[in-house]
């Protein structure tokens, strides 16, 4: 039935960059003859709880298949020059587990590829899940894939040739970083390596990254509390610290449900233009409960020319998760919310719960100070 949406009517991403800042973001200031420019898009949580890998198995050729859960939203992934997203599960190999220590097949990781996704971070809670040889999998199998990675590592030498992890297009070096909080108390056995929250060490970090010449210094968070839709203190803290140490964009992981985005452009108080997201939320789960069933991406524009360095046109798409149940199971499919807000082809049930998705999400996102637009497809 879904499919048949798509077909009739799914509006992609097909503008250029030029128009996409006339949309969302009217009377900013416009690119300079001699700029160029790199577009971003993150999105959040990847998960991967047992229901999940029941519905991506396929008993006629006894494989795992999830390209239907990207299907949707791959138009927007593929159209930005980097895409990156939260690994939060281990690529441990069987068996295959669910919450609380995850270990999803590798197709789960190849459909995100295939998707668009250029990278994922692996600095999260769950990354040492399935111990030392657990991590030391999930690193080789994104290397086997062609998936950009930063956050855990194998040992000292494979820390250094990706942390932070430099990303080059179009004469713009942009430098990721990847931390956080904790591992849920579980061992980090040498020699592997995760990056752990350390202000003072960040801070060092953000500043060297800048001398090495990085154009652009993006931190890619793992923090706050689970469940919370305003960030803490703490999130806020190390958010002011990352700008002052010369970070451009913050991006928040782990709360599992969006908090606010803030977008600041450089002004006589402000030497740069400041983004910081301190959730995105869920990117795909099973978590069912409201706030819970959806997430956020988020893209931007870095811009560079002779004398100066910008963000810009930064919106947030909002996607939901839906569950229908076909041929006798659960499936996922990550929803572009603006495509099938007004769908009456899903069931009444499952449409209800995505509108909800969306009315919170939007009076959050918009009560926040200095707050991200949402993304509107253009159309002449």
């Amino acid at each position: 039935m879904i499919q048949k949406v798509i077909r009739s009517g799914l509006v992609l991403l097909t503008v250029l960059i030029t128009s996409f800042s006339e949309e969302v973001t009217p009377g900013i200031q416009q690119n300079a003859p001699d700029s160029t420019t790199v577009t971003l898009l993150f999105a959040g949580d990847i998960m991967q709880h047992g229901p999940q890998i029941d519905a991506a198995w396929n008993k006629t050729d006894s494989t795992y298949n999830y390209e239907p859960c990207f299907r949707y939203i791959k138009s927007t992934v593929s159209a930005a020059d980097f895409a990156i997203a939260n690994l939060e599960v281990t690529l441990a190999g069987k068996p295959y587990t669910g919450y609380p220590q995850f270990s999803a097949p590798d197709a789960l990781a190849a459909a995100a590829r295939d998707a668009g996704f250029d990278v994922l971070a692996t600095a999260n809670n769950h990354c040492c899940d399935r111990g030392k040889a657990g991590l030391l999998r999930t690193t080789r199998v994104l290397d086997s894939l062609s998936i950009l990675r930063t956050g855990t590592f194998r040992d000292s030498s494979d820390f250094h040739m990706h942390h932070p992890l430099i990303l080059r297009k179009h004469n713009i070096t942009i430098a990721l970083l990847n931390y956080t909080y904790g591992t849920n108390g579980l061992p980090v056995y040498e020699p592997t390596m995760v990056n752990r929250i350390d202000s003072s060490l960040i801070a060092a970090e953000i500043k060297n990254a800048r001398q090495q010449g990085a154009d652009f210094v993006i931190v890619f968070m793992h923090w706050g509390i689970e469940y919370q839709s305003h960030p803490n203190k703490d999130q806020q803290q190390l958010a002011a610290l990352c700008h002052k140490s010369g970070a451009d964009v913050v991006i928040g992981s782990h709360p599992h449900v969006l908090q606010p985005l803030e977008y600041r452009q450089k002004n006589d108080s402000l030497q740069a233009d400041q983004l910081t997201v301190y959730s995105l939320g869920n990117y795909v789960s099973n978590q069912r409960d409201r706030f819970k069933d959806g997430g956020a991406m988020v893209q931007f524009t870095l811009s560079k020319s002779w004398n100066q360095k910008q963000v810009l046109y930064p919106a947030y798409h909002l996607t939901w998760v839906y569950t229908p149940y076909e041929e006798g199971k659960k499936q996922y499919y990550i929803l572009p919310v603006t495509t099938f807000e007004n769908d009456t082809t899903i069931d009444a049930s499952s449409l209800e719960k995505l509108r909800e998705f969306a009315a919170d999400s939007r009076k959050l996102l918009f009560s926040g100070n200095n707050p991200v637009p949402e993304y509107k497809p253009f159309s002449r």
